[in-house]
Order: structure tokens, then C-alpha cells, then sequence
């Protein structure tokens, strides 16, 4: 099994797949990020036979430091179904068994700050690039900047703002597997409350590829999507 290594301050860490063993290990850290987060909405957490089931893909990596599990990145073949991601972006019923999710990040509380969602983000792409999926996908919820940066600096960008979970507002970020995308000349910066323009620019063709902060007021920029998809 790959594994790759690195150091928190002083203790080093491992990071590996996960298998069925860490089961209980991962919902206990749920419950304890759960705890912390101020906003409830901006996490939808997982059940254990969600859990279970990416797992037996082969779709978790966790981060063990003197071999206790302290953070996890779980990603998820998705049932195909009417509420399937693939649909907000454009993709056709065709092309959605080769869509996987990425599903959710949970970091102990006593190991933030060393950049571990950016690491595990990085090692989940790297594992999709030689995987046999076309097609990224995840939903991320307006202002939690934490997760927007996350998932910006894996090259996603938005493709959809929508009501996802009920009646929860999420940005749908995508990234085409195995192909560089090309950036545009024409560039607007929308403020990120106004989710009417932002709704308008998406089915105009336009995708969010980053975000801004001025004065205290969070921008996101979009550009045309061109033949990205």
C-alpha cells in the first residue's frame, strides 16, 4: 500500500488508504469536528455505511500520527439518480457512472493549521489522475471560505449554484479529470451574496474560478466557460 510521509512540528505522520478497521476511528472525529463547527450547514456529515461504502472502493485516505487516526478525505461513487451532480454541471446520463465526489474532510481540531485538507486534497487528485474517471465533483456552501479555498487550489471551479440537500444553497465545483483547463480573458469579480447574478452568469455559460476579498466583502471571480466541460 502507498504511503506517503511528512512531519506536524515535531511528530511525523503517515498517510495511508483506510481500510474497514478505522471505521469507528472516523465517525469518532466527525463527531468532534461537528462539535466545533459554528455554522452546521456548512458540513453535511456522512453515515457509517456511507463511510463503509468508500472504504470498500478504495476511495479513503487518513492521516495517523503514532499510528492514531487524526484527519480523513473520503471520496464517493455516487448513486445515479435525479439529484446526481453531474446533471448541475451539464454531463449527460452517459457520462455520469465515470463522476466520483469528493465527499468531505474532517480534521481533528488538535492537528489544524499544519495544512492537512490541502494534503489530502492533493493526494486525492493525484490518485484521480490515474484513476478511470472523467470527472470530479463536490458542493461547497457560500462563505465557508476554508473549503471554497480547498477545493479552488485543486483546479475545480464552480459550475452550478443551486439549492442541493433539501433546501441548503451550495456551490456544485467540478474539475475535468486528465485535461488542463485553459483560463479566459474576460473576467467578472460578483459579490458572493448575490446569488441571483451568480445564478445568471452559470447559465450563461460562465464558471467560478476563484475568490476575492475586499474591504471585508468576498468577491468570486467568473469567466467564460468556453468548451470546459
Amino acid at each position: 500500500m502507498k504511503e506517503w510521509k511528512g512531519y506536524l512540528g515535531e511528530k511525523e505522520y503517515v498517510i495511508r488508504e483506510l481500510t474497514i478497521d478505522s471505521i469507528e476511528n472516523i465517525l469518532r472525529i466527525q463527531e468532534v469536528v461537528l462539535k466545533t463547527i459554528a455554522n452546521n450547514n456548512f458540513l453535511s456529515p456522512l453515515t457509517k455505511e456511507e463511510y463503509e461504502h468508500s472504504i470498500a472502493r478504495h476511495l479513503m485516505v487518513g492521516v495517523f500520527v503514532e499510528d492514531q487516526l487524526i484527519a480523513f478525505r473520503a471520496l464517493a461513487l455516487p448513486e445515479i439518480d435525479e439529484y446526481h451532480l453531474g446533471y448541475d454541471i451539464g454531463l449527460g446520463t452517459e457520462q455520469l457512472d465515470k463522476v466520483v465526489y469528493q465527499e468531505i474532510t474532517n480534521v481533528h481540531p488538535n492537528y489544524r493549521g499544519f495544512g492537512l485538507q490541502k494534503k489530502l486534497g492533493t493526494i486525492v487528485m493525484e490518485l484521480l489522475d490515474a484513476s478511470p474517471y472523467t470527472h470530479v465533483c463536490s458542493t461547497v456552501a457560500p462563505f465557508n471560505i476554508a473549503s471554497l479555498k480547498d477545493k479552488l487550489s485543486q483546479g475545480m471551479v464552480i459550475g452550478a449554484l443551486k439549492k442541493k440537500y433539501g433546501e441548503m444553497l451550495r456551490y456544485v465545483f467540478y474539475k475535468k479529470l486528465h485535461e488542463d483547463r485553459k483560463a479566459s480573458t474576460k473576467v467578472l469579480e460578483i459579490n458572493m451574496d448575490d446569488t441571483e447574478k451568480q445564478q445568471q452568469l452559470l447559465v450563461e455559460g460562465w464558471i467560478g474560478t476563484g475568490i476575492i476579498q475586499k474591504k471585508d466583502v468576498w468577491y468570486v471571480t467568473y469567466e467564460e466557460k468556453g468548451f470546459y466541460l
